[in-house]
C-alpha cells in the first residue's frame, strides 16, 4: 500500500526535474556558457523566465512551447541590444533593416543562430514531458534556484558594469568632438571642413600599444606634422552609430527617428550652409540603412553619396556583415571633391569596414594585421584586424592631405562608440564611456600656437 505514496513523490520529482531541465537549464545554458568569455547581464531575464515557466507549467504543450520561444526570443533581443548598447525599442526598430546585412559572413552570427535553433528543437521535444508539479516545497525550490542563478549571473558580470545598455540618462552632461574643438568656428568661407566619424573606433583603456597605434599614421607622419596642428581629446558617447552621428552633427543626445519627417535647423550642416558652404554627406554603406537617405537632407546635407556612388567613382567592394565600399579608397574621392569645389565645402564621411565583426578575407586587407602590431596579432587578434582598417584609412588620408594641391581644410576624426566586442578579453581594452577624437587644424600665419595649448 506504500507504493502509491512513494510513486506520487517520485512523479512530483520527475515533473520538477523536467521543469528544471527546460526552464532553468535549457532556457539559460546558451547564455551561461558565455559567462567566462563575457556577456551582457541578464539576471532579471533569468527570474522572469523562471516565473513564466511556473505559471504555464500546467498549460497545454503548445502554450508552453510558445511561451518558451517567446522568452528565449526576448532574452536574445535584450542580449544583442546589450552588446551593441541599444535599448529594446531601438533594436526592434532596427530589425527592419536586417535584409540589408550579411550575417552569413560572420562565424559568430552563424554559431549564435545555430545554437538558438538547437535550443528550440530540444524544447519542442522536452516540453512534451509532464512538468506540472504542485508541491509547495518544490515550487519554492524552483523559485529559489532561479534567484540563485540570477545572483550568479550578476556576480559573473561584476567587472563589466558600465559596458552595456548605455542610453543617455536624463540630465546627462553633453559633450562632442565638434563642440570641444570649436570645429564650426573655423568656417571662414575660405577653408573646407571635413568631419570623419570612424565606425566602432573606441578609446583604448590601459593598453599602451593600442593607444600608440590609434592615430599613429597621422601623428607620426612628418608631412602631416608640417601642415597641420594636432589636438586630441575624448567625447562621451551613448548608444550606437546613429546616436554618435546626432551627437557630432546636431550637438545633442538623441537619435535619428524624429528626423525622418522633420528638419532640425540647429544641426551643423544647416548652420554651415547658411554661411555659404556646400554640404555633402558620404557613407560607405547603402543609404536606406537606418534611413540615412531620408534624414540626412533634414539636417542640412544638400548632397549625399552612398556605397553605389562610391563604387561607381572607382572604389572597390569590401565584404563583411555590412558589405559596401572599401573605406581605404574613399580619402582619394574626398580629396578630388574638395579640389573640384567651387565654394567652401563641409564634407562628412561615415566609415564602414571596421564594423564588428571584422571577418577574414573579403577584400578588407585585415588578415595580415601583424604588419600593424605583432603584439596585437598575438594577444588581441580581433582588435588587430580592426586596427588594420583604422590604419589603412589614415594612411590613405595622410597621403591625400599632404599632397601639394590639397586645398586648405580642417579635418576632424572621431569614433561613434566603443567597438562592441562580444568577449571580455577584447571588450575591456576600451573605455566603456568615451570615444577618441583627433583634430587636424591647417596651419596658417595667424594661428600656429594651437598644438601647444
Amino acid at each position: 500500500m506504500g507504493r502509491p505514496a512513494f510513486w506520487g513523490i517520485d512523479a512530483q520529482l520527475r515533473q520538477f526535474g523536467n521543469w528544471l531541465l527546460i526552464w532553468v537549464v535549457l532556457a539559460n545554458i546558451g547564455f551561461v556558457a558565455l559567462w567566462f568569455s563575457g556577456a551582457p547581464p541578464r539576471h532579471m531575464e533569468i527570474v522572469y523566465t523562471g516565473l513564466l515557466g511556473l505559471v504555464v507549467k500546467r498549460f497545454p504543450f503548445i502554450i508552453r512551447y510558445i511561451s518558451f520561444v517567446g522568452t528565449i526570443g526576448y532574452s536574445t533581443l535584450l542580449f544583442v541590444g546589450g552588446l551593441f548598447n541599444l535599448n529594446l525599442a531601438s533594436l526592434v526598430y532596427s530589425l527592419q533593416f536586417f535584409a540589408e546585412i550579411k550575417p552569413g559572413n560572420s562565424i559568430d552570427y552563424i554559431a549564435g543562430g545555430g545554437t538558438i535553433l538547437v535550443i528550440m528543437a530540444l524544447a519542442w521535444k522536452l516540453l512534451k514531458r509532464d512538468t506540472n508539479f504542485s508541491r509547495p516545497l518544490l515550487i519554492a525550490g524552483a523559485a529559489g534556484l532561479c534567484v540563485t542563478l540570477a545572483g550568479l549571473d550578476l556576480y559573473m558580470g561584476k567587472d563589466m558594469r558600465g559596458h552595456y545598455f548605455r542610453s543617455a540618462p536624463a540630465g546627462a552632461v553633453f559633450g562632442s568632438a565638434t563642440e570641444s574643438t570649436g570645429f564650426a568656428t573655423r568656417a571662414d568661407g575660405k577653408r573646407h571642413l571635413v568631419l570623419i566619424v570612424v565606425e566602432a573606433m573606441g578609446l583604448p583603456k590601459n593598453n599602451p600599444e593600442m593607444s600608440r597605434l590609434l592615430f599613429a599614421p597621422l601623428l607620426d607622419n612628418p608631412s602631416v606634422q608640417a601642415r597641420y596642428d594636432f589636438r586630441q581629446g575624448t567625447a562621451p558617447y551613448y548608444n550606437s552609430t546613429t546616436a554618435g552621428e546626432i551627437r557630432e552633427l546636431c550637438g545633442r543626445w538623441g537619435d535619428y527617428y524624429d528626423l525622418i519627417d522633420r528638419k532640425d535647423e540647429g544641426c551643423l550642416p544647416t548652420t554651415l550652409a547658411r554661411k555659404g558652404y556646400d554640404t555633402l554627406a558620404m557613407h560607405s554603406f547603402t543609404g536606406s540603412f537606418f534611413k540615412r537617405e531620408l534624414w540626412y537632407p533634414n539636417i542640412g546635407f544638400a548632397k549625399r553619396e552612398f556605397d553605389k556612388d562610391m563604387m561607381k567613382a572607382g572604389a572597390e567592394k569590401c565584404g563583411g556583415v555590412f558589405p559596401g565600399a572599401c573605406d581605404r579608397q574613399i580619402p582619394q574621392q574626398i580629396a578630388a571633391k574638395l579640389k573640384a569645389a567651387e565654394k567652401p565645402m563641409f564634407l562628412y564621411w561615415l566609415t564602414l569596414n571596421s564594423h564588428l565583426p571584422v571577418p577574414a578575407g573579403l577584400n578588407l586587407n585585415a588578415d595580415d594585421c601583424e604588419r600593424i602590431s605583432p603584439t596585437l596579432k598575438s594577444e588581441f587578434p580581433q582588435i588587430c584586424r580592426q586596427f588594420a582598417i583604422y590604419t589603412d584609412i589614415q594612411v590613405a588620408l595622410a597621403r591625400e592631405i599632404t599632397a601639394g594641391d590639397f586645398p586648405d581644410a580642417d579635418i576632424l576624426l572621431v569614433g561613434d562608440h566603443m567597438p562592441p566586442y562580444f568577449d571580455r578579453h577584447h571588450r575591456t581594452q576600451f573605455d566603456p564611456a568615451h570615444v577618441p577624437w583627433l583634430y587636424l587644424r591647417r596651419k596658417d600665419d595667424a594661428d600656429r600656437s594651437l598644438a601647444s595649448r
